[in-house]
């Protein structure tokens, strides 16, 4: 099967009028988590476009998704818990670092092998492919990472790392982490010490727009570049047409994780059912049953899944967990945002959102509909929240998005 993949990826590379020695092999290394994925994948599609012959390295349960790109899914077993189990990663800190590194050191035996006579020329990898960084080191090839949410600024360890991790350093957990992780690195002819192993690239190319970076007049720029919004053609995924009657539409989603919900999602529909002029569509992901939401108002429609950027380019407002996704779709479309975080980076991303004057953000335990009303009405009705909006959308126009992410890793290339 891979023989014929690349001899079809020869033959058009040079029917596009590539000789092989402008044709370059590029790798990818990323996990199965739809917000890591998902970020990288026009860029992945316009590598290829471009004639490059890019591998992805990825759990089975995204292959497909690569596929469609015209890249080569490398299919490697993955130990991390899946969006299916998100209590799987545990409550301390600690329990959210060590799966990533019991992952990488196990993935990178499978990825060398399924490598081994086909390395690549260029490593590209999400900022939880460790792997891929020591797979790089290893064969003698460049890596760039390819960052779906913020990166450390000047300072970084200092105002949040160390406050952060002393206490999980200090736990007898924590020093067997480190001294794994140390360990492993020295292993494979790295003597990086693992904080900026990970959180230190040699060169990143960073997927959001400079406007969700925190502190980003801090950020080393020779390092890192913002290529803001990678959206594409995403007709792939469905469309969604604005009804005739709707004189105001708000999408709420909380993405693909963190969905489970019900009460949250009941306090929406009875905040905005029956609201004169206002279509709700209404994404509840896969852990909640729409029965348990009640009795269902004629302006609310429920989904399981939606084409989120299909809809928000007709939204009026925009209900989000304030993932890195969802909150650059929602400036890229210039959609005011109630900004309700879950985990992880959301809470940072929700309060850049509201420091930017586009949002409000609401606790999805606490607010009550009449909340979530008011801030909804509160954003659509305020010209200053428009005005900001539109600001920011021109500024990240001129990022460079797609394009410009495939040329500064085309830069990254080893002369020939």
């Amino acid at each position: 099967m891979r023989k014929k993949y690349l001899h079809e990826t020869s033959r058009l590379a040079y029917a596009q009028g590539m000789t092989p020695s402008q044709r370059a092999h590029i790798a990818m290394f990323s996990i199965a988590a739809h917000g890591h994925v998902n970020p990288s994948l026009e860029v992945i599609r316009e590598l290829v476009a471009r004639g490059h012959r890019v591998s992805y390295a990825i759990p089975a349960a995204f292959a497909e998704r690569i596929a469609a790109t015209g890249a080569e899914p490398v299919i490697y077993t993955s130990t991390l818990p899946t969006e299916d189990d998100p209590e799987g990663w545990g409550t301390e800190l600690i329990d959210n670092l060590e799966p990533f590194l019991h992952d990488a050191i196990q993935a990178q035996a499978q990825l060398a092998e399924a490598f081994e006579g086909d390395e690549p020329d260029l490593v590209i990898h999400d900022i939880t492919a460790y792997e891929a960084t020591v797979l790089a080191h290893r064969w003698g090839v460049p890596s760039v990472s390819l960052s779906p949410n913020l990166v450390a600024w000047e300072g970084y360890e200092e105002e949040v790392a160390e406050p952060m991790f002393s206490g999980m350093k200090a736990s007898e957990r924590g020093k067997a982490y480190y001294a794994r992780f140390a360990g492993w690195l020295a292993e494979n002819g790295i003597s990086t010490h693992p904080d900026p192993f990970v959180g230190r690239p040699r060169r990143s190319v960073v997927l959001i727009p400079k406007a969700l970076q925190p502190h980003s007049d801090r950020v080393d720029e020779s390092v890192h570049t913002f290529v803001g919004a990678c959206q594409g053609d995403r007709t792939d995924q469905g469309e969604w047409q604005r009804p005739a009657d709707a004189e105001k539409v708000l999408l709420v989603s909380l993405g693909s994780a963190y969905t489970k919900q019900p009460a949250f999602y009941r306090a929406c529909v009875e905040a905005f059912g029956g609201l004169s002029g206002w279509h709700v569509v209404l994404q509840i992901g896969k852990y909640v049953d729409e029965a348990e939401l009640g009795d269902i108002p004629a302006n609310v429609e429920v989904h399981r899944w939606v084409p989120q950027l299909a809809i928000l380019k007709q939204a009026d407002a925009f209900v989000t967990h304030a993932g890195a996704g969802g909150s650059q779709e929602g400036l890229a479309t210039g959609t005011p945002m109630v900004a309700v975080p879950q985990a992880v980076d959301q809470f940072g991303n929700a309060d850049m959102l509201v420091a930017l004057g586009v949002a409000r953000r609401l606790d999805s335990e606490t607010a009550t509909p009449q909340e979530l009303r008011e801030a909804v009405l509160a954003l659509v009705g305020d010209p200053e929240v428009a005005r900001n909006l539109k600001e920011i959308g021109l500024r990240m126009a001129a990022e460079g998005g797609t394009k410009q992410a495939a040329d500064l890793i085309e830069n990254e290339l080893p002369a020939r």
